[in-house]
């Protein structure tokens, strides 16, 4: 067989959006299975079913993938490794780094006290953690350069990654931060409640309108993902946000990679505002078109419920199509993206979003 490339994005359906992606990808006659997040808890089931019906009853996954801790991303991997046979788990824990970080934490003096508490805060990755270690599978670092069979990790860089820490949120107090925590907070409540009055206004093609605040640490400490199969290139970006998109794109030309082109994209964060902005995505995809064309030159995937009324925003669909994108967004069915000697599922044709006319003010 020829190879072939099958990107699933499964479908997360709850009140929130969530990702579980699946692929199966042959290179030189070898086949390889490779999991990137998985959804929520109760989403964990369907991704093992998924992979029994589809890609083997002993399937054997090579690469299990956290792009981040986050429940809506980190949750559901616990059964895929618990179930499924399983060889390396691809996961960055912030307790492993707590000796190189303690001197910004004022209420620690021991480097065990702050790994314990540390993964008090994220307990998604404590316990996919624990399920390796009772099951001998291999915790890796993805850190920016990491080889993940034929994907190449471009974000995060270790150096960053420290920083996000340090400066999320959810860390205990830092020397330096415990006012701005305070500040954020505030600003986290107003924008909470700005988004019940957000508007849509109509406008022109080309026209693109973001949000100013910033995504969270913990998005921003995305595992940016890239890999080149069946003459495709594909990106991979969990829920990363501007800043680490940028420091992904001033990764590309290491690995020879020249931007703009890409085939298959991963829309950030459920089509968030906050991930994206049209510099960003000019860098990644290419300018905005003069007016919309019949033909498209990639294809972009969206995970999001249909439940989530605020995913995905009207503006960043606006700006796939801008760019010469076909956008599709799961809402209550998987999705597969493939490439090469397609395996027929008996799956019905997916049928793109909409051009928006309006977006959010």
């Amino acid at each position: 067989m020829a190879d072939f490339y099958e990107i699933d994005f499964l479908d997360v359906e709850t009140q929130k959006s969530g990702d579980a992606i699946t692929i199966r990808y042959e290179v030189n006659g070898e086949q390889f299975i490779h999991v990137v997040d998985g959804g929520f808890q109760a989403t964990g089931e369907k991704i093992v079913a998924h992979i029994k019906k589809y890609y083997g009853e002993n399937a054997y996954i090579d690469h299990v993938v956290v792009t981040h801790p986050d429940g809506d991303h980190a949750g559901g991997l616990r059964t895929v490794l618990e179930e499924l046979n399983v060889g390396q788990l691809w996961m960055l824990m912030p307790w492993d780094y707590a000796n190189e970080i303690i001197d910004q934490f004022q209420r620690f003096t021991s480097v065990e006290g702050l790994k314990t508490r540390l993964r008090e805060i994220y307990p998604n990755l404590h316990a996919l953690e624990e399920i390796a270690n009772r099951k001998n599978i291999t915790i890796r670092e993805p850190f920016q350069g990491a080889s993940i069979g034929s994907f190449t990790v471009m974000a995060p860089t270790k150096t960053r990654y420290l920083d996000l820490i340090v400066n999320s949120e959810k860390t205990p107090e830092t020397v330096t931060e415990s006012e701005k925590s305070a500040m954020d907070t505030l600003a986290s409540l107003f924008e909470g409640a700005k988004k019940a009055v957000i508007n849509i206004i109509k406008a022109a093609w080309g026209d693109e309108v973001f949000s100013s605040n910033e995504t969270s640490a913990e998005n921003e400490m995305s595992v940016i993902q890239f890999a080149t199969l069946s003459n495709k290139k594909i990106l991979l970006t969990g829920d990363a946000g501007r800043t680490a998109l940028s420091e992904a794109a001033d990764f590309a030309p290491v690995i020879g990679l020249t931007l703009p082109g890409i085939d298959n994209f991963q829309v950030p964060h459920h089509g968030s505002r906050r991930n994206v902005s049209t510099e960003i995505l000019d860098r990644w995809l290419g300018p905005r078109h003069e007016a919309q064309s019949d033909s498209s030159t990639f294809i972009a995937a969206i995970s999001s419920a249909k439940a989530d009324e605020a995913h995905p925003r009207n503006a960043v669909v606006r700006a796939m199509y801008h760019r010469g994108g076909r956008v599709y967004a799961t809402e209550g069915n998987s999705l597969c993206v493939y490439g090469g000697a397609h395996i027929s599922r008996g799956w019905g044709a997916s049928t793109p979003m909409t051009y928006p006319d309006g977006q959010e003010e």
